[in-house]
């Protein structure tokens, strides 16, 4: 343990922070019981998470995101289609949290903070660029910025949904992420659609006859 750096002992201690969050919230008394059950010296894990709440909630994320990139690597989401590649990242982060319905909800109330939103975005930002990166996307253009914008969305309203989930196996959560991955795939279609170059009609090429009529 005392080889450990400080970023080594945030991802060590935030799965039994957020365990300990279920019963005491974010809090320092979480902290402590996490830090007792993991064999850390409070006084080392007080100065990991001077940030308090929010470093321990970036460290829980921290750690999914390491799961998530180690067990869905890009080799092993190439042979899915990308809709199915997108449903289970955000699959995996959501079975990943399962059983901590209740740290999560606290989680995202800490996040809703006002002087919290800007670093929580960064959060779902963050989360949502790791998941298209590990699906393959390469896009540099404008499309790397609204793939991540929609995705990002998509997971927050399903984990609005999941927090609350009593079905069988949180099958109205899974269900509820397909309508809207289907949803998303649509709009990319219709919007490739509209995008395509036609052979058909060109407004450019209307107008450009009315000012240069052809001879």
């Amino acid at each position: 343990m005392d080889d450990l750096t400080l970023d080594e002992i945030r991802l060590k201690l935030a799965p039994a922070i957020a365990d300990a969050a279920i019963f005491d919230g974010w809090s320092d008394q979480a902290l402590m019981s996490a830090a007792k059950q993991s064999g850390i010296d409070p006084e080392v894990a007080c100065i990991a998470f001077t940030g308090g709440a929010m470093d321990m909630i970036a460290a829980w994320i921290g750690t999914i995101d390491q799961r998530m990139a180690d067990d869905l690597t890009p080799e092993r989401l190439a042979t899915m289609p990308i809709r199915e590649r997108i449903r289970t990242l955000v699959q995996y982060r959501l079975d990943a949290v399962k059983g901590q319905e209740e740290a999560l909800r606290r989680a995202l109330i800490i996040q809703a903070m006002p002087q919290n939103v800007a670093r929580a975005v960064k959060f779902g930002w963050s989360s949502a660029d790791l998941m298209w990166r590990l699906a393959g996307d390469k896009a540099t253009d404008y499309n790397h910025y609204t793939k991540r914008t929609i995705l990002a969305g998509i997971y927050g309203a399903t984990l609005a949904v999941f927090i609350d989930d009593e079905s069988p196996d949180k099958s109205d959560t899974r269900a509820f992420l397909e309508r809207r991955i289907n949803g998303v795939m649509q709009f990319e279609k219709a919007k490739a659609q509209f995008l395509k170059p036609r052979d058909r009609f060109s407004v450019t090429r209307f107008l450009g006859r009315l000012r240069y009529p052809a001879r």
